[in-house]
């Protein structure tokens, strides 16, 4: 019974962050996305590749950006979020 209100815990989390992920239209070329929602999109890079192909009308990356610093952050997400995932892995023993 706890995995399954963890998983449900787990997805109404994800699906409230949907609410700013690349190609929403909240970021215009006046207001141009940063380095902190690079590392954000970069984060939630899964699930708006998800939404893309369920829904459409989502992107992975944002178009209007501020050019390398967006660029760095969202790589550094990328590749940091995706890496982390080896921490929650069990090992296992060696007999």
């Amino acid at each position: 019974m706890k995995k399954i209100t963890l998983t449900l815990l787990i997805l109404a989390i994800m699906l409230t962050l949907t609410a700013c992920l690349p190609g929403d239209g909240s970021y215009s070329s006046e207001n141009p996305a940063g380095f902190l929602s690079g590392i954000w999109h970069g984060w939630l890079a899964p699930l708006s590749m998800l939404l893309g192909l369920i829904r459409g009308g989502y992107r992975i990356y944002e178009v209007n950006n501020t050019g390398l610093a967006y660029d760095f952050a969202f790589y550094i997400a990328i590749i940091g979020g995706f890496g982390s995932f080896s921490l929650f892995r069990r090992r296992k023993k060696d007999k």
